[in-house]
């Protein structure tokens, strides 16, 4: 499986970031052939033979279950697609065609903290989703990019994510709906949340929104938030979530450090 940078890398104070696309459409990535090459690339930031790597990429259709997953959050009827658990945190989620992936392969610098690296993704996405005109946000006790409940439905998640950091060095990411098939959703309880909805880009501003319409944005913003700069983080959706009081992302992650 071969890997294609984009036309240009990002540079943070004396540090790159490099964009790889390992598959769209037609050249949609397996998931357990995405995480072999995860694990190549982390392998290789740890041991600094290459830059931060961000790998932009779809599924075929894909349940993966991370390490909090229930049994009864499990799809009874899968619909052929392979059920995946992984190393991730996080419970289940669904990845396939439409979504767009990103996982950030990136050594965190010292003074971010593992939950502002989940914060940066998540801003990250907020900002991609209000550049292509969706107003998303984050909800207190919720990890991911969340609409407020509105005539068009109820609370609902645009974006999800779920990372592990190993020896200081990210893996796993982010994956934002864009004409995902939303059908897949109805199969099991999308992150463990059973009393709110799944979106997409496309079904919210009611026109085919692409993963390649989406890539170049997410690709800035990510690039933005990979600089470690400070920045304004965008209002939340709505008023906190009451399946998870106090404000910490349901997002399990091991520290720097762990082993792979």
């Amino acid at each position: 499986m071969s890997t294609d940078a984009l036309a240009s890398t990002t540079t943070a104070p004396g540090r790159e970031v490099a964009f790889e696309v390992a598959g769209l459409g037609d050249e949609a990535v397996g998931y357990l052939d995405a995480w072999e090459l995860q694990r190549r690339v982390h392998a290789e930031v740890v041991a600094g033979e290459r830059p931060d790597t961000v790998l932009l990429l779809e599924h075929p259709p894909t349940f993966t279950a991370g390490k909090r997953t229930e049994p009864h959050e499990r799809p009874v009827d899968a619909g052929g697609a392979p059920v995946v658990d992984v190393d991730r945190g996080g419970k289940i989620t669904f990845h396939g065609p439409g979504q767009l992936v990103a996982y950030p392969i990136v050594r965190l610098p010292d003074h971010v903290l593992v939950v502002d690296f989940v914060r940066r993704m998540e801003e990250a996405m907020l900002r991609a989703c209000a550049d292509l005109g969706v107003v998303a946000g984050r909800v207190d006790g919720r990890s991911g990019a969340w609409l407020s409940a509105s005539e068009r439905g109820p609370e609902r998640k645009v974006g999800a994510i779920g990372i592990r950091v190993s020896h200081g060095v990210t893996m796993h990411g982010i994956a934002v709906n864009c004409d995902v098939d939303l059908a897949w959703f109805d199969r099991f309880v999308p992150c463990g949340i059973a009393d709110a909805g799944v979106t997409s880009l496309s079904s919210e501003l009611d026109r085919d929104v692409s993963v390649h319409e989406l890539l170049p944005v997410l690709r800035e913003r990510l690039a933005e938030m990979l600089a470690w700069q400070p920045y304004e983080p965008t209002p939340d959706a709505g008023p906190p979530a009451p399946c998870a009081p106090g404000g910490v992302p349901r997002v399990e992650v091991l520290r720097p450090g762990s082993s792979a």
